[in-house]
């Protein structure tokens, strides 16, 4: 590895000597989590339940596989991304703040953050309306702005008292459906929020679908980025975590790690599982007491998301020995390395084939056959990343956001 001046820090990303494996590991095993989560949207022929976007009937197998998302996949995956997203804003501040000073890396991450605003937007305009790059940008602005230079004792502080209000926010939930289960309320008069953004990628015509996704964008990004809490305090502890180098150096941390991902995975493995028991019907729930699984999903995913980078950590501490010879290893963390790329390639090979607009696929697969073909896309972007990492390409909105990012410092 050839030694950089500061100049040239200023322009390049760290190079493969300085990269650690954990980070770019989880990032791109996150993103095969991504692909099982988002595709379950696209089933939008099927009419799907209150509390989750799945549909309601299916075979066994079908059953097996919406059971297995509910519990361990959906509203896991963006509060570790929301982590690794703080984690990576940590990083990047270091390196720059190194080269040249704290108000240069504050306004580099501002950039930065401002443009992917803007590539959520298009990327919501164009393909998905379940675009998350909006609401990291948003957040990571906000939380940049206010967070990033404070303690590390403020930064736990904020994050247990924003994780106490979203508890809050369940407990206010339970009692709600304890009245409501006593009462005439039947949810199924309400507004399905979740029917509504599936029913977006039925439509046939396109331009009236990116009238749709730009009108539900704007809506998710608030939500997802700010009201639901859970991405603020992921951000948070991302940042805490960055300063400690807990992902770069796994093996100086190994009881926080074990103990992170044994008590986030738990729980959040425990507090999906009822939620797919209902759905799949083996527990009788009222349809007025079953409106709890929307907010207690938050509160378990947030725990099952960081229990999940932590295990990712610990994986990637027992492979750093064949980090550089073992193909697979080495393919992952090129996908790691390209998340972003690799995150738009998956609605570049879904939203054609799968959405009404397109080849309308999305309306004859089911559970079983669309997790399947979101694995083959998951995999279609390993390969490419691989061959990218082989030629020593960079991803190529990677080198789009920097070229935009560091354009004003060159």
């Amino acid at each position: 590895m050839t030694t950089e001046t500061p100049s040239s820090s200023l322009r390049t990303p760290a190079g493969r000597g300085e990269r650690a494996l954990a980070p770019d590991l989880a990032r791109g095993l996150m993103l095969l989590l991504i692909a099982l989560a988002n595709t379950a949207w696209y089933l939008w022929a099927s009419d799907s339940a209150a509390t989750s976007i799945h549909p309601t009937d299916g075979s066994p197998a079908d059953m097996i596989v919406q059971g297995v998302l509910i519990t361990a996949v959906d509203m896991r995956v963006y509060p570790m991304f929301a982590f690794l997203f703080g984690y990576g804003m940590v990083q990047l501040s270091t390196r720059r703040r190194a080269a040249t000073s704290e108000r240069a890396a504050l306004g580099l991450l501002r950039r930065r953050n401002l443009w992917l605003l803007l590539f959520g937007l298009v990327h919501a305009a164009l393909l998905w309306m379940g675009d998350i790059l909006g609401a990291y940008g948003l957040v990571g602005l906000l939380m940049g702005r206010l967070f990033l230079r404070r303690t590390d004792r403020t930064l736990l502080v904020w994050s247990g008292v924003l994780t106490g209000l979203l508890g809050l926010l369940v407990g206010f939930s339970v009692v709600g459906a304890v009245f409501a289960a006593r009462g005439d309320w039947d949810p199924g008069a309400s507004m399905n929020f979740l029917s509504m953004a599936s029913a977006m990628l039925g439509e046939p015509d396109y331009l009236a679908s990116v009238v749709q996704r730009l009108m539900f964008w704007p809506v998710l990004v608030l939500f997802q980025g700010v009201l639901s809490l859970v991405v603020p305090i992921a951000l948070l502890l991302g940042f805490w975590a960055a300063r400690r180098r807990v992902l770069e150096e796994p093996g100086r941390h190994p009881g926080l790690l074990r103990a992170t991902a044994v008590l986030g995975i738990g729980v959040g493995w425990a507090g999906g599982l009822p939620h797919a028991l209902h759905h799949v019907g083996v527990v009788e729930v009222s349809a007025a007491s079953a409106s709890v699984f929307q907010t207690s999903q938050l509160v378990t995913g947030l725990f099952c998301g960081i229990g999940y980078v932590a295990f990712f950590g610990l994986l990637a501490h027992r492979l750093s020995e064949r980090a550089a010879t073992s193909a697979p290893v080495v393919a992952l963390t090129a996908v790691g390395k390209r998340s972003l790329s690799c995150y738009l390639a998956q609605s570049v090979l879904c939203a054609p084939l799968l959405a009404g607009w397109g080849l309308a696929l999305g309306g004859q697969l089911h559970s079983a056959s669309m997790a399947a073909f979101a694995i083959a896309v998951w995999l279609i972007t390993v390969a490419l990343a691989y061959l990218q990492e082989l030629r020593g390409r960079r991803g190529p909105a990677e080198t789009l956001l920097r070229r935009l990012t560091y354009r004003r410092a060159a």
